[in-house]
């Protein structure tokens, strides 16, 4: 039975949690409104100490983050590049665009993360790159994934979007491979938009990163008196945030304890509320191995079939309240078909893609709206 009178609950809402509209206003008013302003120079400095990071390099989204990756691992025509069928086509259109050959990868039935055990049999001699995507912010088995990579000399580089201030084993997810690429879109723990970074963490790459941000001049050494002059030296492209864009990310980074600790409460509520439901119905909760701290992006459920997960849809939004599923399997789309992905390729994948369902999950979402979320979900039929 639907409840009208109550206020609707969205799946995401975006919500300053401290001074970021103040932190706009000072950069609209500097003068200063383009890429690498004081802002940007702030958020990146923040990141390096946090996550102990050579260079941060802020970009207008984590898909231009990923594309600078592609850039800077010098992809060629013909390369290879291992990446779950379980995300976001941001994360396979970057090498694709560079004339890379994606191999898709099928997930762990448990943290729905690059299955290590299926990793081997995928690299052939052209195999260029490893992309590990931390879904749900819960780190993928990094130790054998670097391991296999670093016997067959292939790079490792993370789409770690879902998972900043993520851990795996007492280290910062994003910095275990060669580079990392953040997300800041509004749907991300820490937003101003849309946003993203480039996390480099081999310190021989930063130089030729800062120079395809900056169109592919060397516009960076001529600001920091290293040459009298700047010119066109690389392939490149605008990749600079706005200093404004920037400013509000910065507040936001500046509140990640306090973010995170309420993401923290509200993952706890839907699990331990959630965790009696979900055995008498064959449901699964998110997996978060011990070894790992997860970064408390997301919470949602793995119900037994496509069916129950539309009608469970259905219903919850009858009751107001904005629940959605997530990726399909790259594999089996028409650009995936194309390079030769087909049904059976990905079991895992093709089974998760039809159960998942994400339920609200955001920094202002209150204990009342989630005993909302729960009693409703409580109340279906299966």
């Amino acid at each position: 039975m639907s409840q009208p009178s109550l206020n609707p609950i969205p799946f995401n809402r975006p919500a300053p949690v401290g001074r970021e509209m103040e932190y706009v206003t000072e950069a609209i008013c500097s003068g200063h409104h383009s890429g690498d302003g004081p802002f940007t120079k702030k958020a990146a400095a923040l990141l390096e100490a946090e996550l102990g990071v050579p260079r941060v390099l802020l970009t207008t989204s984590c898909t231009h983050a990923l594309e600078m990756m592609a850039l800077l691992l010098d992809i060629q025509p013909g390369d290879e590049v291992i990446i779950p069928s379980f995300t976001f086509v941001s994360t396979v259109n970057a090498f694709v665009l560079r004339g890379a050959r994606p191999v898709f990868a099928d997930i762990r039935p448990d943290t729905l993360n690059l299955d290590e055990s299926r990793l081997e049999a995928l690299l052939t001699p052209r195999t260029k790159a490893i992309v590990p995507v931390h879904y749900a912010g819960v780190g993928c088995e990094m130790d054998a994934i670097l391991e296999i990579a670093r016997q067959h000399n292939v790079a490792v580089v993370e789409d770690n979007a879902h998972g900043l201030f993520g851990k795996y084993k007492g280290k910062y997810l994003g910095t275990f491979g060669i580079l990392g690429a953040q997300s800041f879109h509004e749907t991300k723990n820490f937003s101003c938009g849309e946003g993203g970074a480039l996390l480099i963490n081999d310190p021989a790459l930063i130089e030729r990163a800062e120079i395809l941000r900056e169109k592919g001049t060397n516009r960076s050494r001529f600001f920091r008196g290293q040459v009298d002059k700047y010119t066109w030296v690389d392939i490149g492209s605008s990749y600079l945030p706005s200093d404004i864009l920037a400013a509000y990310l910065y507040g936001q980074l500046e509140q990640r304890e306090k973010i995170q600790s309420h993401r923290k409460r509200v993952w706890e509520f839907y699990y331990a509320a959630l965790h009696d439901w979900a055995q008498a119905h064959e449901v699964q909760l998110p997996h978060v191995p011990a070894h790992v701290e997860q970064a408390y992006h997301m919470f949602y459920l793995l119900v037994p079939t496509l069916e129950i997960r539309q009608r469970l849809i259905a219903h919850l939004r009858a009751r107001g309240i904005v629940s959605v599923f997530h990726y399909l399997p790259l594999h089996l789309s028409n650009m995936g078909r194309r390079f030769g992905g087909k049904e059976g390729d990905c079991p895992v994948t093709e089974r998760v893609s039809d159960q998942l369902l994400r339920l609200p999950f955001h920094n202002s979402l209150t204990q009342e709206e989630q005993e909302r979320v729960v009693a409703a979900i409580q109340e279906f039929h299966f």
